[in-house]
Parts: C-alpha cells; structure tokens; sequence
C-alpha cells in the first residue's frame, strides 16, 4: 500500500481556472438538444417527480424552453448549490436510484444549448426560489456568480400550482434557434423537426420508468408513450434465460424479435425506431433503469442484416459507473476487460438464434407431430467448402419425375419454377458474410466428367450449325458455368 503524501512545507500557488473559458468547455462537451434534455429528465426522476412536463415557446431565434417537475423541490441554499458546477464528487456513494454522478449534468447539459439557464423550484409550504447562470455575464464579470433576474410571472403561476417542484429554463438557445426568424416557416418545420427527435429520445432512453408508470413525460402537454426494444408483448419474441456477472449485480437477458411476417405492419414499423432494424441490433445497455447506449456491438460484431432481430439488454447498478466507463453524458458504455469473453459468448448463443428465425421466416423448424420439416434446398459441406443442393427426395421433385413420362414439358417447367423462387438466398447470405472463404465454387472438388460432357455436346452442335471452332469455344467460355472450367477448352480441340 502507498505511504500518503506530505505536502508539508511546499510551496503552493493559485490556479483558480478563468470562468468564461471554463464555461465555454463545458459548452463543448459533446451533447446534442436530445441528451442533453434526457440529462435534465435524469434530474427530475432523482428528484422523485411523479410527473415531468417539456414545453417550449416558439419565438424563432428567442425561443425558450422548459422542463418541469413535480419533484420535491429545492430552497435556496439547495438550489445554489445544485447550480455550482461538481456540485457532487463523483466517488460519493448514491442511492441505488441517483441517476446522477458527476454533479455537472443540469449546468453541461443546459450549456451546451444556450446561454442564460434560470431554474424556478419550492419545497413544500415555502417560496418560490430562483437563480440563473448568464455567461455573457459570466465572461463580463469574469466571476463564479450565479445572478437573480426579475421572476418571470408566467414560470411563478406554473409552480404556484404544484405543492412542490423545479423548472429548468433555457434561454438564449444560440446552439439551436440562432438566427432563426420567429415568421419563417421553413425555421418552425425545422425545429419541430428536431423536437421529434427530442421526443422519440425520451420514449427510447426512459421506456423503463414510462412502462412501469413510476413517472409520466408530457411533451407539449402530450404524454410520451413508451419504445420497448425488445417488444415484449409480442408473443412471438423469443425470450432467452437471464445470465449473470458481477457476482450477480449485472444482469444480461437477450431476445429475438419475431420475423415481420408474424407482427402487424403497425407494430412493424413501431419496432425500426429511429434508426431503422439493422441500428437497433445490438446491446442495450441501462443503468439503474435508465437506458445509457441503444444498439450498439459493443465493438465484438459488425451490424448485418441477418442478425437484425438479435437484441440484448444489460442492467447495471449505478455503482458500477467506473468499470462500464459511464461518461458525462450518460451515452456511452464499454464493459470491464475480464468480462468482455462471457458477455460475447452469450451474445453469439443470442445471434444464433436470431440467424434461425431470420433465415426460416419465423417459421420453427422442426418436428410437427412427429412429421419432419422438408426442405428443398440443402445445405451441406464438400471437403473444407459450403454447397446448397436440391433435395431429390422432395416431394415436388418425386413428382416432377414421375410427371415427366406423360408431361415432360410440364414437369421441367414446374420444377425449374419451384427451383427459382426458393433460392436460399438468405442461406448463401448469411454463409458468404461468416465464413467468405468457405464458399463453394460450382462443381468444385467434383467429378468434372458431366462438366465436359455437356461442354463438347454444345461445341459440336455449334459446330454442326456452322459455327467456327474458334467462335464456339468464345461461346461456350460466356456460359456459366462453363467459364470456371476454362482448363478443358484444350481437350474440346
């Protein structure tokens, strides 16, 4: 174990940072106007509001918005100290339900989207309080002073009727209205715009608490309705068994979505979320309920179409902040080295599945009352190498033999036809992106007799019709799949 240091007898000198520049980097932290509501939702649900309401008056470039709650409030000394920046240390042990940790989320978050934050808030039974943060007067004073404007009455009405509660107040949006003019049509369309995405955010981020009803979000007076990821109500998701790690702390429960042919079109197009099926495949990742990272490998796989369904829910105590990396933002996770192999493995037994339903259409394949699904295509291996072949004990194909003694012509086309739409195209997909080097070429490590039986029967047939000799190799080298087997040109002179 380190000695502790001794500092004893050192000289020591200010370094007290300027607050402007200070501010100015905390401007650039990184949100965008979805995080960085959802970081101020985060407050609010600490706080223990039973309802949260979003809002926002359009007004072009003076636009403001609000966030209010119902929570238990704050007085002054507790409001001021919520406004100073690391307001908390983020090594301070918190409740299991704190969805905070770095104590600079309110001031980031409203930062890095305007510049004069007011918040209004009362505890029961006492005064409205307010205070702001200016940083124009900020870098005018070149202090750490939060300033009191005149209360604006509208604000003071709408906590009057609550018992208790807080109003996050954004002015000045520079980052999202400047110079956007109040009359423009095309500026509305474009910030409603964006408060869509800031809405679908909030139904994705906080689906766990809107389900549950342990709080309720209104935007503009409308209540969010949760996004659950994982459509668990459907009864064709397929629901894999909870792992755990961590000593039993982190919990990991994977699901396969249900293949489109077996959801309504509404519930279909409700399941692509924001990003579309193929970016919502991955980890989801929630802390203390609240979602942190939404389809996202985790840098073991890339996205690929064929393993679309596969989604995995990871729930992590906010305790284990430090080991998953959780950032300032709440937006990105990275689990512990050591665990990373388990996590893997039970995403592959997750992807596998997932593969199944994809490839089949949903369709379980496997015994039926004892009856064996039939396939007409079959996979299967040659050597190190992947071949699909017709299964010639298919129905359709016994019929089209027997057919094919009074109906030849009929037989042949039945068969052709019922060979062209069932093409595994999804099976030949799936095999080329996992294993590119396994792919079987046609007629590879095989006898090649039929090939260069067929070869000459065509050379001489063109021959025969007055073709030259040269002219029909040329031919014959343009058809597949006679052009891999360019080898035996030599033995067709």
């Amino acid at each position: 174990m380190n000695e502790p240091k001794n500092f004893k007898g050192l000289e020591t000198t200010s370094a007290i940072p300027d607050p402007s520049s200070m501010i100015e980097t905390f401007r650039a932290i990184g949100y965008n106007i979805e995080s960085a509501i959802a970081d101020i939702v985060d407050n609010s649900i600490t706080a223990e509001a039973k309802n949260i309401w979003i809002d926002f008056e359009w007004k072009g470039e003076s636009t403001c918005l609000s966030i209010k709650d119902d929570g238990i409030g704050m007085d002054s000394n507790e409001l001021i100290q919520a406004m100073r920046p690391g307001s908390i240390n983020p090594l301070v042990e918190r409740s299991v339900d704190d969805l905070g940790r770095f104590g600079l989320g309110l001031k980031t978050a409203s930062f890095s989207q305007c510049r004069q934050l007011t918040v209004y808030s009362k505890i029961k039974e006492e005064q409205i309080v307010q205070w702001s943060w200016d940083l124009d007067y900020v870098q005018f004073a070149g202090k750490w002073e939060l300033i009191k404007f005149p209360n604006d009455s509208y604000f003071d009405e709408q906590l009057q009727i609550l018992r208790s509660g807080t109003i996050v107040v954004w002015n000045e949006m520079d980052r999202v209205v400047k110079d956007l003019r109040k009359d423009d049509d095309k500026a509305l369309e474009k910030y409603l715009r964006i408060m869509e995405k800031v809405k679908n955010h909030l139904s994705i981020v906080f689906h766990r608490f809107l389900e549950s009803k342990k709080v309720k979000i209104f935007f503009c007076k409308r209540e969010i309705e949760p996004w659950d990821p994982f459509l668990q109500n459907e009864p064709a998701t397929q629901v894999m068994e909870d792992e755990f790690i961590s000593n039993g702390k982190v919990k990991i429960k994977g699901f396969v979505l249900p293949h489109k042919s077996r959801i309504s079109n509404d519930v279909l197009k409700k399941a692509e979320g924001i990003k579309g099926w193929n970016g919502h495949q991955g980890f989801y990742v929630y802390r203390s309920d609240r979602l942190i990272l939404a389809g996202d490998w985790l840098g073991m796989f890339r996205k690929e179409e064929h393993y679309k369904l596969a989604r995995i829910a990871i729930y992590l105590p906010n305790s284990f902040d430090i080991d998953w990396k959780i950032d300032i933002k709440k937006s990105v996770a990275s689990p512990p080295l050591k665990y990373r192999e388990y996590i893997r493995a039970y995403a592959l037994k997750v992807r596998a599945q997932a593969v199944e339903v994809y490839r089949h259409r949903g369709t379980t394949i496997k015994s039926t009352n004892g009856v064996q699904f039939v396939n007409l295509w079959l996979p299967h291996r040659r050597g190190d190498k992947w071949f699909h072949k017709i299964n010639r004990d298919h129905p359709i194909v016994v019929n089209s033999i027997k057919q094919s003694e009074t109906e030849p012509q009929k037989a042949f086309e039945t068969l052709l036809r019922f060979i062209e739409e069932t093409i595994p195209t999804k099976s030949i997909y799936i095999k080329e992106a996992e294993e590119p080097e396994a792919q079987g070429k046609p007629f590879e490590d095989t006898n090649q007799d039929i090939i260069f039986k067929n070869m000459k029967l065509i050379y001489e047939n063109l021959v025969n019709i007055g073709k030259s000799k040269e002219d029909s190799l040329v031919i014959i080298s343009n058809i597949e799949p006679f052009n891999h087997f360019r080898h035996l040109f030599e033995m067709l002179k």
